[in-house]
C-alpha cells in the first residue's frame, strides 16, 4: 500500500493506492459524506477489484484530510476529485482505463465528473437517489448524464431510494440498507464481475 497527498484547489486530498498483480485498469473510489475510505463496502470492492486485476486508489476528500466532518459543497468536491484524477492518471495509472467510483456522496461525485475526467466506466455504491422521505428531490439526472457503462449496487431497504435502470446502467440489489454491510459478499461479487466485463473490451 502507498499513500500520497495530492494538492487540489481546496486543500490537500489523500490517495491510498492498493496495487493489483496485473494492473490492467485503475479504479478510484471516493467515500460518503460522513464516512471515510474504511467503509466496509469500499474495502470489499477494493479487494474485488484487485482480484480482477485492477489497481485501486481510495480517495479522501480535502475536508476529511483537514479533520472536518461536514462535507464541502458539490463544486468543491468535484474540483478536488478532478485534481486527484489528473494527478493519478499521470503518476500511477498512466495509459490505463479509468473507472470512477464511490459510495453515496462519492458515487454522486463520480457521476458528475465522469465526462470531464474521461472515465471509461462508473461504479456506484449506495447511490443516494433522493434524501430519505423526499422522493421528489431526485438525483436521477446525475446518473442519467453518465454516458459510459455504470454499475449501481443498492441495498433493498435503502431509505435513500432506488435508482432507475438505463441502457448503459446495471442495477444490482443486495440485502440491507444504505451501508451495504449486510451482504458484503454480494457487493464484492457484483463489482468484481462487472469490472471484468467492462474492462475486457477496453484492453483487448
Amino acid at each position: 500500500m502507498t499513500t500520497a497527498e495530492i494538492d487540489t484547489p481546496h486543500g490537500p486530498a489523500r490517495a491510498e493506492l492498493h496495487c493489483a498483480d496485473e494492473g490492467v485498469a485503475g479504479l478510484l473510489l471516493g467515500h460518503g459524506a460522513g464516512g471515510g475510505i474504511d467503509a466496509p463496502d469500499l474495502v470489499a470492492v477494493a479487494g474485488a477489484a484487485r482480484a480482477a486485476g485492477v489497481h485501486v486508489a481510495l480517495v479522501e476528500q480535502p475536508y476529511r484530510v483537514a479533520g472536518r466532518k461536514a462535507p464541502a459543497p458539490a463544486k468543491q468536491l468535484d474540483a478536488a476529485w478532478l485534481a486527484v484524477v489528473d494527478e493519478l492518471s499521470g503518476r500511477w495509472f498512466e495509459g490505463l482505463p479509468l473507472v470512477f467510483g464511490g459510495r453515496s456522496s462519492g458515487a454522486r461525485v463520480a457521476c458528475r465528473t465522469a465526462a470531464e475526467g474521461r472515465a471509461d466506466a462508473v461504479l456506484c455504491l449506495a447511490f443516494p437517489e433522493h434524501p430519505p422521505g423526499k422522493p421528489e428531490k431526485s438525483r436521477q439526472p446525475e446518473l442519467d448524464d453518465v454516458e459510459v457503462p455504470t454499475l449501481v449496487v443498492q441495498g433493498e431497504k435503502d431509505p435513500f431510494g432506488r435508482p432507475e435502470p438505463g441502457p448503459r446502467r446495471d442495477i444490482v440489489m443486495v440485502a440491507g440498507d444504505h451501508s451495504l454491510k449486510a451482504d458484503l459478499d454480494g457487493v464484492s461479487r457484483a463489482a468484481g464481475e462487472w469490472l471484468g466485463r467492462v474492462i475486457r473490451p477496453l484492453i483487448a
